[in-house]
C-alpha cells in the first residue's frame, strides 16, 4: 500500500487474525477448547468420560446444523453453517455430557436435543426483519430450563479449562476489538462476585479467583456477550451494555419461577442492544458497480427500506456463495464494509479492494447480476466525527481506508467544520473518488509512493515516510485536532503512532482486516 513504519508484533498479529472472519475464529477456538476438554478427560482432570463427551458433541453439532438447515429451507433463507456450529459447540460446554453408566438417561438427552433445536429456532421464530434478537445458545439454554428437562451448568468454569480458555477469549477479543466491553463487565461481575465472598469469609485472593476461575465469567464474555448481531451499535451503547448485564450476571435473585442465570442476564441485555440498534436485516438490491481505480470497485445497493447510520459506520453483508472463480479464503460470508453514500441518500454504496487475486467474497460481489438480493445483517461502528462542529479534524486514509470519510465528507462535514484530510497512495492512479473529494471544500494533501504528482486541487506531501516529524511539517496544528486513521491494520497501527509522536491528543482508529 504505503511505505509506513509497522510495529512488527502487532502487525504480525493482526495480519494473522485478518485472515479469519471472527465466525471463523470462534468456530476454531471452540473447537480447539473442545478437544482440550475430551484430553483433560484422558488425564483425568474431567470425569465426564470420553464416550460420553463424544456422544454428547455429536448431539450438538448434528442437531443444531441439522435443525438450521431444515429451518433455513423452511424460511426460504441461506443458511449459516458457521453460525450453527458455533451454537452447537457452546451448548456442548452449557449441559452437563449425559451419563450412560446408569443406562441412557432419557430425560437429560431430550433436554440437551431441545435445547439445541429451540437454540436454531430462535433464530427464525425470534427474529426481526431477518436478524436474530437473542443468542441463541441462550435462549436454546434458558427455555429448556423452564420446562425442567434439563438445565445449563456452564461446566467450561473450571480451573483446567482456564489455561486454554483464557489466550482463546483474549484472541477473540482482540480480533474484534472488544477488549474494553469485556473488561467493564468483567470488572463489574467479579467485584460483585468477590465482595459476597469476601462477606462469607473469604480471603481477597480467593475471592478474586473464584468467579474468574469456577464461574462463567470469561467463557460468558468471549463468546457470548460479545456476538456481532446482538450488540448495540455504539462503543458508549457497547460499555454500558456490559456494566448492566454484568450486574444481571452477579447479582442472585429469585422471583419464584425464575432466578438469576448467566443465560438470562444475556437475554436481557439482547433485547436492549435490539431496542439500541437497527433494528432487524434490511434487503438490498443490487444496482451496479464503477471502477474507482484499477484496484478499487464501487458496488451500489438499492434498501427496500431506509437504513439508519451515522457517516463513518460499516454495514455487514450477507453475501452468496462464490461457486466458482474466487480463491477460497475460509472467512465464511459475512463482510464488513464501510459505507461511502451519505445518510438518507436513496442508494447504499461501498468502495471494495479488487485487486488480484480476488477472495471467494470480493469475487461473490464482482459477480453479481444487476437486481440480485443481499442481506445486510447489522450496522455498527464508532469511526464517526466529533459531535462538535466546531472541533477540526485530521482525516488519514491510507489506500482504501479512504472510505468511511466519503460518507463523512458526503454529509458535508467540509462545509461545518475545519477538515484536513491526508490521502496515502501508490501512485495517482490509486486515489479513488477524486472528483467527491474535490467536491467536499476539505483541504486535500496526497501522499504517493512513487513520487508522481497528485491532482491540482490536493497539496503534494511529498513521497518520504510519514513519521511524527513528517505529519507535524505538514498539519503543524495537529494538536488542536481529532485525528482519525482509516485503513489496513498495519498503516493504521504506524500511522497512529506517528499522529501521537506529532503532537495528537485525541486519535481514533478504524482497520480493514477482513471480518
Amino acid at each position: 500500500m504505503t511505505a509506513v513504519i509497522s510495529t512488527p508484533i502487532g502487525s504480525r498479529l493482526d495480519t494473522a487474525l485478518g485472515r479469519l472472519t471472527m465466525y471463523r475464529l470462534v468456530l476454531w477456538v471452540l473447537a480447539v477448547l473442545a478437544a482440550y476438554s475430551m484430553l483433560l478427560n484422558v488425564l483425568g482432570w474431567l470425569t465426564f468420560g470420553l464416550p460420553e463427551m463424544l456422544a454428547h458433541l455429536a448431539l450438538c453439532l448434528a442437531l443444531t446444523y441439522g435443525s438450521n438447515r431444515v429451518l433455513a429451507a423452511l424460511f426460504r433463507v441461506q443458511p449459516h453453517s458457521e453460525s450453527s456450529l458455533i451454537t452447537g459447540l457452546l451448548l456442548y460446554f452449557l449441559f452437563w455430557p449425559t451419563q450412560f453408566s446408569a443406562g441412557i438417561q432419557l430425560l437429560d438427552l431430550a433436554g440437551v436435543a431441545l435445547a439445541c433445536v429451540l437454540a436454531s429456532a430462535s433464530k427464525y421464530a425470534l427474529a426481526w426483519r431477518g436478524r436474530h434478537i437473542f443468542n441463541p445458545a441462550a435462549a436454546g439454554a434458558f427455555i429448556t430450563g423452564l420446562t425442567g428437562l434439563n438445565i445449563a451448568t456452564w461446566w467450561a468454569a473450571t480451573p483446567a479449562m482456564l489455561w486454554l480458555l483464557l489466550p482463546g477469549v483474549l484472541l477473540v477479543l482482540y480480533r474484534v476489538r472488544k477488549l474494553l466491553m469485556a473488561a467493564v463487565f468483567t470488572v463489574v461481575a467479579v467485584s460483585i462476585v468477590a465482595l459476597e465472598l469476601i462477606r462469607s469469609g473469604a480471603a481477597l485472593s480467593e475471592a478474586l479467583w473464584q468467579p474468574l476461575a469456577q464461574r462463567p465469567v470469561l467463557f460468558f464474555v468471549g463468546f457470548m456477550l460479545t456476538e456481532p448481531l446482538t450488540l448495540p451499535p455504539r462503543r458508549w451503547q457497547q460499555l454500558a451494555l456490559g456494566a448492566v448485564v454484568g450486574l444481571l450476571f452477579a447479582i442472585p435473585y429469585n422471583l419464584g419461577f425464575i432466578a438469576n442465570s448467566p443465560e438470562l442476564a444475556l437475554l436481557v441485555g439482547n433485547a436492549l442492544a435490539f431496542a439500541a440498534g437497527q433494528r432487524g436485516g434490511v434487503r438490498l438490491r443490487f444496482e451496479g458497480s464503477r471502477p474507482l481505480t484499477p484496484t478499487t470497485t464501487e458496488f451500489s445497493f438499492q434498501p427496500e427500506r431506509p437504513v439508519r447510520f451515522s457517516p463513518g459506520q460499516y454495514l455487514e453483508l450477507h453475501l452468496p456463495t462464490d461457486k466458482a472463480g474466487g480463491k477460497h479464503d475460509g472467512k465464511g460470508r459475512r463482510r464488513v464494509f464501510s459505507l461511502t453514500s451519505a445518510p438518507g441518500s436513496p442508494v447504499l454504496r461501498i468502495g471494495v479492494g479488487t485487486a488480484e487475486p480476488l477472495s471467494s467474497a470480493k469475487h461473490s460481489l464482482m459477480t453479481l447480476e444487476r437486481g440480485a438480493e443481499l442481506t445486510a445483517t447489522t450496522v455498527g461502528g464508532d469511526f464517526v466525527l466529533p459531535r462538535d462542529p466546531a472541533s477540526p479534524v485530521l482525516l488519514i486514509a491510507a489506500g482504501i481506508g479512504i472510505t468511511p470519510f466519503l460518507a463523512q465528507l458526503a454529509a458535508g462535514a467540509a462545509r461545518e467544520r475545519d477538515v484536513v484530510l491526508l490521502y496515502l497512495a501508490k501512485n495517482a492512479g490509486e486515489l479513488a473518488y477524486t472528483e467527491e473529494l474535490e467536491r467536499s471544500g476539505a483541504r486535500i494533501l496526497a501522499r504517493l509512493a512513487d513520487g508522481s504528482a497528485p491532482p491540482s486541487f490536493m497539496q503534494d506531501a511529498g513521497r518520504g515516510r510519514i513519521d511524527g516529524e513528517a505529519l507535524k511539517a505538514l498539519v503543524p496544528d495537529i494538536g488542536d485536532r481529532t485525528v482519525l486513521v482509516s485503513g489496513s491494520p498495519a498503516s493504521v497501527r504506524s500511522l497512529r503512532g506517528a499522529a501521537r509522536a506529532a503532537g495528537a491528543r485525541r486519535v481514533h482508529v478504524d482497520s480493514f482486516a477482513g471480518y
